[in-house]
């Protein structure tokens, strides 16, 4: 068993599994994958992290931070690209891992995402809810703290976050065309506000708030990388739409390669102005800087309508965060590691309806009663693990499969891989010890139900028992299970790696 738990599944089954139902609905492009990449990145981490990342751990070197981070994030962008444009599937790290590395990683990597997606959502929830009452206030009506906050933090449920997150659960299931078509018009205004905020803060720069440049050191300044870290999620999230991208190959390539480019550049000069307007150790105490930076320099409409802005930013990162989520845990249904329950299609709707609901129950409670600075630290942890297993994949299968068809090659394999793995390794270790800790438990839960469900209700192995029946009752060897009754050679699907 040890070493079938390795066993691979081929691309063309994959993409075969995706006209069940008759499949989802293909009608997103290169601009559409871009918007849902910008959508999905530039939202928390502009408008929330920043703030919490510069007082606590980087002050105004905050810049290389986001620096560092982009690196690694770039190096496991030019890996995922290479496996999005090979397996055009649903699911993403999973399902590349499943390809290249084996049932068994695949589900660590699956389970990982789940992981990442629910708290990602559950955070985001918080941030959300953080500017909601923030514009509230500032219109005179002050909700009470027990309702919009968790009970670690004086309160007793944070209902504005979990009323987001079933609102807009509600709008992916409508179908894809219309959360892409909300997704863009989200995205065109909070761009608009990122660039107000840029407009005007950039004559209140002052050059002496970025001294000391450093004031934590280059601890302080990868363990924010770290933490910021958290506002690079989003192209991962592109490609898992890839069941519903109209040319894969090159689409989905190009939308998680734009996204990455254009959010590096806004996230750079954001926290060099955001840093330069206000002494870094100011944003201790608010969970909105980039509003509470220009309502300190005396720009009150300013902050309030980047307040609507970071409302409508952060709305379209849990459009995308519930959308990735929802399709992940679809695929590994569809495989049989889950409930199959949760792999159905809705025949109306043409999307994964089981599997938003259920990502909106677990999300909407954890944002009702945890705070924000534990979900984005397991965000972290379980991204990063995630790129460390795709960015492995992709050389192993350069070593197993090197003749395969790659519409989209990283280049340089296996320096940029190693260099993904490298960063990423060095951001976990700078993770604080409890997140860490908290991470091995959860694998350590998954572990448990991979071997006692997962693993049994595979299609594989399912698969398998009907060729070993099959085997017996036309007299074939069982021994050599991966032999049809009539000779011919099973396809890989069911080979054991």
């Amino acid at each position: 068993m040890t070493k079938d738990v390795f066993r691979t599944k081929s691309i063309n089954e994959f993409i075969s599994e995706t006209k069940q139902d008759g499949g989802m609905k293909r009608v997103l492009g290169s601009f559409e994958l871009t918007m849902l990449g910008i959508g999905c990145i530039v939202g928390t981490g502009i408008f929330v992290v920043t703030g919490i990342a510069a007082a606590n751990f980087a002050g105004p070197a905050l810049i290389i931070s986001f620096i560092i981070a982009a690196i690694a994030c770039g190096c496991a962008a030019l890996c995922y690209s290479e496996f999005a444009a090979m397996v055009p599937v649903a699911g993403s790290a999973y399902t590349y891992g499943y390809v290249a590395l084996g049932e068994f990683w695949a589900w660590i990597i699956g389970w990982d995402l789940i992981l990442e997606y629910t708290l990602a959502l559950s955070s985001v929830a918080i941030g959300w809810s953080a500017y909601f009452t923030n514009i509230l206030t500032n219109l005179g009506l002050v909700l009470p703290k027990a309702f919009i906050v968790s009970p670690e933090e004086g309160g007793f449920i944070n209902i504005p976050a979990m009323v987001i997150i079933w609102i807009i659960t509600l709008v992916n299931a409508k179908g894809i065309t219309q959360s892409s078509f909300v997704n863009n018009i989200i995205v065109i205004i909070k761009l608009a506000v990122v660039g107000l905020f840029i407009f005007l803060g950039f004559n209140h720069v002052d050059a002496a708030n970025w001294t000391p440049f450093m004031p934590y050191g280059w601890s302080g300044v990868f363990t924010g990388a770290s933490i910021i870290f958290f506002a690079y999620i989003g192209f991962d999230a592109v490609s898992t739409a890839a069941e519903e991208v109209k040319n894969p190959q090159k689409d989905l390539p190009r939308g998680i390669i734009c996204s990455l480019i254009v959010c590096t550049i806004l996230y750079i000069i954001v926290s060099a102005i955001l840093t330069g307007m206000v002494p870094y150790l100011e944003f201790k105490n608010t969970a909105a800087p980039v509003a509470f930076a220009l309502q300190s320099v005396g720009y009150s409409w300013g902050a309030a309508a980047v307040s609507v802005g970071a409302i409508c930013g952060i709305t379209s990162v849990l459009l995308v965060m519930c959308l990735g989520q929802s399709r992940i845990l679809f695929v590994m249904s569809r495989d049989g590691l889950l409930p199959k329950f949760f792999g159905h299609i809705n025949k109306k709707t043409k999307t994964p309806v089981r599997s938003s609901l259920l990502v909106a129950v677990i999300s909407s409670i954890l944002a009702g009663v945890v705070p924000i600075n534990i979900v984005a630290e397991m965000v972290n942890i379980g991204t990063l693990g995630a790129f460390i297993i795709v960015s492995a994949a992709v050389i192993v299968l350069r070593k197993k499969a090197p003749d395969r068809v790659r519409p989209f090659r990283c280049p340089f394999v296996p320096v940029v891989p190693a260099l993904a793995i490298l960063f990423c390794g060095i951001l976990v270790v700078m993770l604080p010890t409890i997140t860490q800790v908290r991470f091995v438990v959860w694998l350590v839960i998954g572990l448990g139900i991979y071997f006692g469900y997962g693993y049994n209700h595979s299609v594989i192995t399912k698969a398998r028992k009907g060729l070993l029946h099959t085997a017996a009752a036309t007299g074939a060897s069982a021994a050599q299970p991966d032999k049809a009754a009539n000779g011919a050679e099973v396809t890989d699907t069911f080979h054991a790696h």
